[in-house]
C-alpha cells in the first residue's frame, strides 16, 4: 500500500517546516503540491515534483506513483482551512499520516506579540464572508483571504457600513523575504493595495452598544421625537412570537422610531433587517437608531408598502406595526416572497384588529394566536408608587401557509 503524509507548510517559507514534514520530505519518493510551495522547497527534497491542487489532480499523481511513499505539501496547518479536508475522503486506498503546520493565524500573532487564543478565525479564502457582521459579533476578528475577498475588500466594506474606525492588521506574504506588516483603520488601509493571499485582523472591541441579545430595551434607549413607537413591553412580546434566529432576514414595515427594527437586528446579528418606512422624520430617527445601536445590518427602506417591498429579498419574519390600510397587501407581498413567513402585527384599534385576523384567516395562516396586552408602569410619587395605564396593544400573529408544523 502507498503511503501518502499530508504536510502543513505553513505560509510558505521552508524555515516554518516542522522537523517531522522535513525528514518525510527527505524519504519521500514523489512531493506533490502548489507551485508557490514547490518552489519553496528545501535542496534536500529532491524527490520528483508535481504541481497539482485540485483534489482529483492529486489524487491521480499518488495513483501513477506506483508505489513507495509521496507527500502531499498543504499551505498553513493541515486542519485549519485547509486542502486537507476535500482531499482526505479520496485517500481510501492508501496509509494516510497528517502533520500540522503553521498557519499563518499563529505567525501573525508571534509578529504581533501578541497571543491569538480569543480571536474570531474565520475564512475568506474562495468564500463568502461578512466583515461587518463579524466586526459587530467579535471584538477581534481573523480573516484568511483570496480571491475577491482581499484585505481591501474588507476594509472598503467595514468603512462601508460607518465601521472606518475599526482597528485592521494586515499580514502579507509572511515567512517571505517581502513580508510585510500594515496596521491603520479600515479607512485607512481600504484604499491600499494588499497581496490577495495574506491574514487579516479586524478589531472592533465597542462592538455594539448593546451586546445581549434580549428583547425589550427600555424606551428611554431610543431616540423618539414625535414619532409613535412600539413600547417596551410589546416589542417583548412580539420579538418572542416572531422567534427570530440569528442568520435570519426580517421586514419591520411602517418603522417609525424602528425600535423593532433595532431589537430584530440584535437578535438577527448574522442576518439582514429592512425597516420600511414613509415618514420623513421617521426615517431620520431611524438612522439615529441604527447608529446609536450600532446595527449596521438595519437598512433603512424609504417608501410605502407594499410597493416599497418589492425588491426586498424574502423575508423570514415580518412585522407590521404601521400599514396605513394595506395591512392584507403587505401580508400578500411577504407569502408571495416567502409562504413559510412569520408574522406579526400590532393593532390599538378594532378596525385593524379584524382586518389581521380576516387577513390571515384569508390567506391561510397557521398558528395564528391573538393576545392583548395591558401595560400599567409605576410612577413614584412621594413615599408611595402610582400605577400609570398605557394603552392596550392587540398582538396578532401566524406562520404562512408553507410552514411546516
Amino acid at each position: 500500500m502507498n503511503r501518502v503524509t499530508i504536510a502543513g507548510m505553513g505560509p510558505g517559507g521552508p524555515g516554518l517546516l516542522t522537523a517531522e514534514a522535513l525528514d518525510a520530505l527527505a524519504q519521500a519518493g514523489l512531493i506533490v503540491g502548489s507551485e508557490r510551495l514547490l518552489e519553496q522547497l528545501p535542496a534536500a527534497a529532491a524527490a520528483r515534483r508535481v504541481c497539482a491542487v485540485d483534489p482529483q489532480q492529486v489524487l491521480q499523481a499518488l495513483e501513477d506513483m506506483g508505489g513507495g511513499s509521496a507527500v502531499v505539501l498543504m499551505s498553513g496547518d493541515t486542519g485549519f482551512y485547509s486542502g486537507a479536508r476535500r482531499l482526505l475522503p479520496l485517500l481510501a486506498g492508501f496509509e494516510v499520516r497528517l502533520l500540522p503546520g503553521i498557519s499563518s493565524v499563529q505567525l501573525l500573532a508571534a509578529r504581533l506579540g501578541r497571543p491569538w487564543q480569543d480571536w474570531h478565525l474565520a475564512s475568506a479564502h474562495g468564500q463568502p464572508c461578512d466583515p461587518v457582521c463579524d466586526a459587530l459579533n467579535h471584538p477581534a476578528v481573523c480573516y484568511l483571504t483570496g480571491g475577491q475577498n482581499t484585505p481591501q475588500a474588507i476594509c472598503r466594506a467595514l468603512a462601508g457600513a460607518g465601521l472606518g474606525g475599526a482597528a485592521v492588521t494586515v499580514g502579507q506574504r509572511l515567512s517571505y523575504p517581502d513580508e510585510r506588516i500594515a496596521a491603520g483603520t479600515a479607512a485607512r488601509l481600504a484604499g491600499q493595495t494588499f497581496d490577495p493571499l495574506a491574514v487579516v485582523l479586524v478589531e472592533n472591541p465597542a462592538g455594539f452598544a448593546r451586546r445581549a441579545v434580549t428583547t425589550g430595551i427600555a424606551d428611554g434607549e431610543f431616540v423618539r421625537g414625535e414619532v409613535p413607537m412600539t413600547k417596551q413591553e410589546v416589542r417583548a412580546a412580539a420579538l418572542a412570537r416572531l422567534e427570530l434566529c440569528p442568520g435570519d432576514t426580517a421586514w419591520d414595515v411602517g418603522a417609525g422610531t424602528g425600535s423593532v427594527s433595532v431589537e430584530m437586528a440584535l437578535c438577527a446579528r448574522r442576518g439582514r433587517v429592512y425597516a420600511v418606512e414613509r415618514e420623513p422624520d421617521a426615517c431620520g430617527l431611524i438612522l439615529l437608531n441604527r447608529a446609536k445601536f450600532g446595527v449596521c445590518n438595519l437598512e433603512l427602506v424609504r417608501g410605502e408598502a407594499p410597493g416599497a417591498l418589492e425588491p426586498l429579498p424574502a423575508p423570514d419574519a415580518v412585522f407590521l406595526g404601521g400599514t396605513g390600510g394595506a395591512l392584507g397587501d403587505i401580508l400578500t407581498a411577504a407569502l408571495a416572497k416567502n409562504p413559510a413567513v412569520r408574522a406579526a402585527v400590532t393593532a390599538v384599534t378594532p378596525e385593524t384588529l379584524h382586518q389581521a385576523l380576516e387577513s390571515m384567516e384569508r390567506l391561510g395562516f397557521g398558528d395564528v394566536q391573538l393576545a392583548q396586552i395591558s401595560v400599567a408602569r409605576g410612577v413614584k410619587r412621594g413615599a408611595y408608587h402610582l400605577l400609570t395605564a398605557q394603552n392596550p396593544v392587540f398582538l396578532i400573529s401566524g406562520r404562512g401557509p408553507g410552514a411546516k408544523v
